[in-house]
């Protein structure tokens, strides 16, 4: 499966932003999906999860409350709307697919990734 994630931008503290993960290939039903950022001159972290159904969903501590992540296994896309932003969550956030495991927030248990796109939350 191809990932293009898209929807970065620069939004000032307490804005909004929705991120999309486009796939193509087949089977994108099949995929367990996630999120991750990275920030400039940190590890890449996981951000959120979500099973193949949209039957679970995981989040790290510092974003639950603010970022839904959700799916539309017929238009192949997954989301991350992110709210109430925080200069922290600045970072090239990645999506990425998995058959391996459900709510993974273990970077290498995830064989595709797309391209990344920044989020800049100026305060």
């Amino acid at each position: 499966v191809q990932l293009q994630a898209s929807g970065g931008g620069l939004v000032q503290a307490g804005g909004s932003l929705r991120l999309s993960c486009a796939a193509s290939g087949r089977s994108f039903s099949a995929y367990h999906m996630a999120w991750f950022r990275q920030a400039p001159g940190k590890e890449r972290e996981f951000v959120a999860a979500i099973t193949r159904s949209d039957e679970m969903t995981r989040y790290t501590d510092s974003v639950k409350g603010r970022f839904t992540i959700s799916r539309d296994n017929a238009k192949n896309t997954v989301y991350l709307q992110m709210n109430s932003l925080k200069p922290e969550d600045t970072a090239v956030h990645y999506c990425a697919a998995t058959l391996l495991c459900y709510g993974c927030s273990d970077a290498q248990k995830y064989n595709y990734w797309g391209q990344g796109t920044l989020v800049t939350v100026s305060s």
